[in-house]
């Protein structure tokens, strides 16, 4: 729940289901869009709302209170916020909201309001009805306030997560130390964005000792292997005695520096500026009533410093990527004694030239907060934490190895198996992995057939009902924009199922342009999935999933179709059944509403242990598509390459496709001149390449490896690269590169891929 205050320009983002308050004063022009189309809103304003916003056409009394529950806690916020002193007395069930937008609204559209008076106001998108097969899903709302009034004086910080034991200001170009007991929750918040805070901790009971033993950064980067701990599998801070001091429980901008020393007065006298004001002289005097030994340079974990490190061991900086209210929110392991600043550099572009204000605030211990790193899909999306999927409750409950994977926690590998043992299961038995964070996008209406086969390189005019697709999805220019499937559930229902979450907004942009009667909404959060893979697959949910007789039974669901179901009965939990996957095997998705994707995966665990079900991590996922022939994005395919150069030539079909579609001029001249090819190696020996290992014939480089593994039932090390076409010929001889490219040679071969399966017999078994 986001509170809106008196900026120039407060722009916030309701997301689906969520609820907002916010105030208005005369003069405010209040924006509200409807980002997806098709998708209500209910206004409320406690003061007369036709005196606030003239004559609006009001809604039913008596829904606010069922929206404030229905929200959660963001929904125990507003209500405290309605109770509190100002607004005490406020009729929740009289309040009569202003319907926003309409169930056949086109995307984008914006209604606009200007107030005449003060008032406060909540905003409210009530959830949609929906089912597993056709969801209609409950969509996000932009809310835009043009201030009347400009903000006068100094920025306040953003809402604090919970109360406070301590909230402290830091002036730009000073210092504060501060004691933070074990347990106890850390924020470092860039209240205007682009500044830096250099921060120091010292475990307090070495320190009242006469030892001096604080934070690490060469013990922190060896141990994790990272330049910067984040949240997940290497989240800790070390001191030199490789103890952990901290924990990374939230960032926010995830670009920090761990490897410089806060800025010295030095930096300054050498750079033509003696005298400036500078961090390690400030913590100098902030620490020196704790007994720490002044420095005139002091290490430090450099928060939102944009440093990095080149290819040729250069270091470089630039202006900081944080944003306002970005914060770093860590746990302390141990009693500490710490000290942040707020960086004085105005020189250079540290802090955006201009230095502000960090704010500094340490959180109960008995608080918990959620683990999670930012995700925006573009530079002015709002801020998304790492977020757990329907069925994180049973696999964290298998493995504590989790990782973040396009925003959402899955397990990277299992604790009770090793990545071998799960990749033989799925091999040679049934293997069960979550693939929830997949971006799903419902595209309906009478023009949602025409708006697909005009976006992707398939003909979907072909696509019969129950039938999915695989596709690829291009730019203008030809280069692959993502990769997906598309499932045809009814004449003019489709849903698409990718990577990446620009698609949709791609998608809505492309059917305003075209003035397609169409509506692209999203369905991420309304539909979770998991794979169950392996060659005992089919028997396993022949076990558990109940169709109707107007629905196709699992034993007869052929190859990339997919059919309705329940588990075990006309009265189980609804499900999709797709016979797609990621693997090359025999294999099947099950998709359900996060909700009910608890009972989903231990239906299928129950069934399936009789028959060696595994649990499946990332690692081996990624082992096996490799086998298999698998495109992903960032290897195979980026915004630089084709289809045809991705080795997915034949999702496009030129020759029969009727009609224009996107990138298709740019295909037809990249398909008859093409300059790079996928092909499958065979690398001699037992060692293997990895992503960007560069592939040499001779000294001359004529192409890149995009992904390798070791191949447990070939027995040898394989990868998949992108080459020059005169070096694509099957049995050419080649070299990849290692250290420089040219000090050590790993000999290969261009073979044919997939690499164990050549004709796709067991995943069309």
């Amino acid at each position: 729940m986001d509170i809106a205050g008196n900026d120039a320009a407060s722009r916030l983002r309701l997301d689906a289901g969520g609820v907002m308050l916010f105030r208005v004063e005369a003069g405010d022009i209040l924006h509200l869009t409807d980002i997806e189309g098709a998708q209500s809103a209910e206004l409320y304003a406690f003061a007369d709302m036709e005196t606030v916003f003239g004559p609006v056409p009001a809604g039913m009394p008596g829904r606010l209170p069922d929206r404030l529950r229905a929200a959660g806690s963001a929904g125990e916020i507003v209500a405290g916020e309605l109770a509190g002193s100002d607004l005490s007395g406020s009729d929740l069930v009289g309040a009569k909201p202003f319907i926003v937008s309409a169930t056949d609204a086109p995307a984008g559209v914006t209604t606009t309001l200007a107030a005449t008076g003060p008032a406060v106001c909540v905003l409210a998108v009530p959830p949609a009805e929906s089912s597993t097969e056709a969801v209609v899903p409950t969509t996000a709302f932009d809310v835009r306030i043009d201030r009347a009034a400009p903000p006068t004086g100094r920025v306040e910080p953003p809402v604090a997560l919970a109360p406070p034991l301590l909230d402290i200001r830091i002036a730009q170009g000073t210092a504060r130390a501060y004691r933070v007991a074990a347990g106890e929750y850390i924020q470092v918040v860039d209240i205007e964005g682009r500044q830096c805070s250099d921060f120091v901790a010292f475990d307090a009971a070495a320190l009242g000792a006469g030892t001096e033993l604080g934070l690490d950064a060469t013990a922190t980067r060896t141990l994790t292997g990272r330049t910067y701990p984040l949240p997940g599998l290497a989240s800790k801070f070390f001191d030199a005695t490789l103890r952990p001091l901290l924990e990374v429980v939230r960032d926010t901008c995830g670009r920090h520096d761990t490897f410089a020393l806060a800025c010295t007065a030095k930096y300054y006298d050498d750079k033509g500026y003696p005298g400036h004001s500078n961090c390690s002289d400030n913590f100098n005097a902030a620490l020196a009533p704790y007994g720490v030994a002044p420095k005139r340079g002091w290490p430090a974990i450099n928060f939102f410093y944009n440093t990095s490190l080149d290819a040729g061991g250069g270091i470089g900086l630039d202006e900081p990527w944080s944003r306002p209210g970005d914060y770093v929110l860590m746990r302390a392991l141990t009693d500490l004694v710490c000290a942040s600043s707020s960086c004085p550099d105005d020189v250079d572009p540290a802090n955006g030239w201009n230095p502000t204000d960090i704010q500094v605030r340490i959180y109960p211990k008995e608080h918990s907060f959620s683990r999670g790193i930012v995700y925006r899909m573009t530079p002015d999306s709002p801020p998304i934490l790492t977020r757990e999927t329907g069925f994180h409750p049973r696999t964290s409950a298998l493995t504590r190895r989790m990782t973040e994977y396009r925003n959402y926690w899955l397990p990277d590998v299992f604790q009770d198996e090793d990545v071998l043992a799960e990749y033989w299961a799925c091999r040679e038995r049934v293997a069960i992995t979550d693939l929830s964070p997949l971006r799903k996008f419902e595209v309906l209406g009478p023009d949602a057939e025409a708006l697909l086969d005009h976006a992707v390189t398939r003909d979907i005019r072909k696509l019969a009902v129950g039938q999915v697709v695989y596709t690829a999805i291009c730019h203008p220019h030809g280069g692959m924009m993502d990769d997906g499937t598309v499932f045809r559930i009814d004449r003019d229902n489709f849903r698409l199922v990718c990577g990446d979450d620009y698609c949709g907004p791609w998608l809505r942009k492309l059917a305003a342009e075209k003035g397609y009667k169409a509506w692209v909404r999203s369905s991420s959060d309304n539909l979770h999935n998991v794979a169950v893979q392996g060659p005992l697959s089919r028997q396993l949910l022949s076990q558990v999933v109940w169709t109707a007789p107007t629905r196709t039974a699992i034993d007869a669901l052929r190859w990339f179709r997919f059919t309705v179901g329940r588990l075990h009965g006309p009265e189980g939990t609804a499900i999709v059944v797709s016979r797609t996957g990621y693997t090359g095997e025999l294999g099947y998705e099950i998709w359900c509403h996060p909700n009910d994707a608890p009972t989903v995966w231990d239906a299928i665990w129950a069934a399936g242990e009789p028959l060696g079900l595994t649990p499946l991590g990332l690692q081996a996922v990624d082992m096996l598509r490799i086998e298999a022939g698998l495109a992903f994005a960032g290897h195979e395919f980026c915004d630089e390459t084709d289809p045809f150069e991705a080795g997915i030539g034949f999702t496009v079909p030129l020759d029969t496709k009727q009609g224009d579609f996107v990138g298709r001029e740019a295909l037809l001249r990249r398909r008859d001149h093409p300059a790079k090819r996928l092909v499958g190696l065979r690398l001699d020996g037992e060692e293997t390449a990895v992503h960007g290992d560069p592939v040499h014939v001779g000294r001359a480089r004529i192409g890149v490896v995009t992904s390798a593994t070791r191949s447990p039932l070939l027995g040898t090390s394989i990868a998949l690269a992108r080459v020059d076409v005169a070096y694509a010929a099957l049995g050419t001889r080649l070299e990849i590169g290692k250290l420089d490219g040219h000090q050590k040679r790993l000999g290969a071969e261009v073979v044919r891929f997939p690499h164990f399966d050549p004709e796709k017999t067991r995943v069309r078994a």
